[in-house]
């Protein structure tokens, strides 16, 4: 498949060590006992993980009692992962194209960014900074940001419309995951709209057993080991390496061992 952005040279190398049972551990995923018709699990997991790999202060089981059982805590605590739980929320019954992604994005940032860039594209630099101050990545210039964003999502339009396989659906909802990070759109957001992003699209390709695959959990508890796949590719967006995107793609397989 020819696309403009998503890599694709990977792909072979990747379906011959993805799973035999693939398709089997996919259609084990389940929703979980805690669920209610007003409630689900999965999506507080998502929520949760997704927010403290970006730092929040934040424990499963709080957000759990909190959500499930409508125990008060203090709103700051709570406030960023309920955006992002009603980003999932809007996600699960929405259409995946660059419009509700954006819609999206203006969901889980309302408690991150002012409302002129909720949903909006940044236009200024961007650049992700080291512990110790230094630059560690300088992601798309913002003149082609909206170009780049457009080229993603007409890859995204043809992979939904494409016949893919469960292993080519994973490899691509993996990549594009990935070069939305890079690209890095947003002001801030990026990294949960990323990962919002990769499980929406395998959800449109694999079903809505996608949304009980704990991704972000395992991302989370493997924090260190992701963002390293993330630098591995370079330090500057108009040069990056996707041949050594390899490690960063056989991540979210792993979350279907997450139980």
């Amino acid at each position: 498949m020819l696309l403009r952005l998503v890599p694709t040279d990977l792909l072979k190398q990747y379906l011959s060590s993805a799973p035999e049972n693939l398709v089997e551990l996919f259609d084990a995923l389940h929703d979980a006992e805690l669920s209610t018709p007003d409630f689900s699990f999965y999506t507080s997991v998502a929520s949760v993980f997704s927010s403290k790999i970006e730092g929040e202060e934040i424990e499963l089981d709080s957000y759990i009692r909190h959500k499930r059982d409508s125990i008060p805590f203090l709103p700051d605590y709570t406030r960023k992962i309920d955006d992002l739980y009603a980003a999932y929320q809007f996600a699960q019954s929405s259409k995946l194209n660059e419009e509700n992604v954006k819609q999206a994005h203006r969901i889980l940032s309302s408690h991150i960014l002012s409302g002129t860039w909720q949903g909006r594209y940044r236009t200024g630099n961007m650049y992700v900074a080291a512990d110790n101050g230094s630059i560690e990545y300088v992601a798309a210039h913002p003149g082609s940001v909206s170009e780049e964003m457009s080229k993603l999502f007409a890859d995204i339009h043809d992979l939904l419309s494409a016949k893919l396989s469960a292993g080519e659906s994973f490899y691509y909802a993996s990549m594009i995951h990935l070069v939305m990070v890079k690209i890095h759109p947003f002001n801030d957001g990026n990294g949960r709209t990323a990962r919002l992003l990769e499980k929406w699209f395998l959800a449109e390709k694999l079903g809505e057993k996608a949304w009980y695959l704990q991704s972000e959990r395992m991302y989370y508890q493997h924090h260190r080991e992701y963002y390293n796949n993330l630098r591995v590719l370079g330090l500057e967006y108009e040069a990056l390496d996707y041949g050594k995107a390899g490690a960063f793609a056989k991540m979210l397989i792993s979350g279907l061992g997450y139980t």
